[in-house]
């Protein structure tokens, strides 16, 4: 596995790359719809350990090659460990992806199932085409939610449409995945890339530290009291005064221009 700091290199099943702060971390098996097989789950580990540490990356983008965003777990073949050490393996990628502090957006075409639609959920946005199918179909396989299903899809959808999401397994289209909050927004297959490449933008030319702390903060809002939620904004409120980039927003503010962030 890279090194948690180093960008790893790129492999026949993923790839990373990092353009103007915005790292994208593509999922390539497209002969499998981007199944996740047993050596992606370490190096999608070793992707989020990257671009959490790498000061250079302002904003990720997950996202699948070809036609569709992932299929989930590759169940062709059996782990070498046992199934239990298995889940831990794979329980990693999901921790590692939660703990990135940059903003992170979902770009999802065609399906994205199982394991492979709650690493969308794992992400702060979602962003799909009109041809996207989503599916927590792990009751169709004999199993049931993994890869932080059980945690996200309450939060995202309620607990009421999580189970049935999760107990039925029914195909959705990406309306209907819209509508019941499951991504952010739903455009046709032409205006995906544009959507996905201005909303990184935004969220690379935003200020690092006050962007990562409101999302530190609304992940801990639902086991928060509204005491410790207040407290909390406190504390991040005084770490941004102290930066020079809330400096930066004001000067710019006062002087009717864009301001430019640097992280500091």
């Amino acid at each position: 596995m890279a090194a948690t700091n180093a960008q790893p290199a790129d492999t026949e099943h993923l790839r990373t790359e990092l353009v103007d702060g915005v790292a994208t971390v593509t999922l390539v098996n497209p002969r499998r719809k981007n199944a996740i097989n047993d050596v992606m789950w370490g190096q999608l580990t070793a992707a989020f350990g990257w671009v959490a540490a790498d000061a250079a990356v302002r904003a990720v983008v997950v996202t699948g090659e070809g036609t569709d965003f992932c299929a989930g777990a590759d169940l062709g073949e059996a782990p070498e460990r046992h199934w239990l050490a298995h889940m831990r393996y794979v329980n990693q990628a999901c921790l590692a992806l939660h703990a990135v502090p940059q903003p992170t957006l979902a770009r999802i075409d065609g399906v994205a199932v199982g394991a492979g639609l709650n690493l969308a959920l794992a992400c702060d946005l979602v962003v799909a085409s009109d041809r996207s199918r989503f599916s927590e179909i792990f009751a169709k396989r004999g199993l049931s939610l993994d890869f932080g299903g059980s945690w996200f899809l309450p939060r995202r959808a309620g607990l009421h449409k999580a189970k049935e999401l999760a107990l039925l397994a029914p195909i959705i289209d990406g309306a209907e995945a819209e509508r019941i909050g499951l991504v952010n927004r739903v455009v046709p297959v032409a205006e995906l890339d544009a959507l996905v490449e201005d909303w990184a933008r935004q969220l690379a030319a935003g200020p690092p530290i006050a962007l990562a702390q409101s999302k530190a903060l609304l992940d801990r809002s639902s086991t928060s009291t509204l005491a410790e939620a207040l407290a909390a904004e406190a504390a991040a409120q005084s770490v941004n005064f102290g930066t020079g980039d809330t400096a930066e927003a004001i000067a710019a503010f006062i002087q009717k221009r864009e301001p430019r962030y640097t992280g500091r």
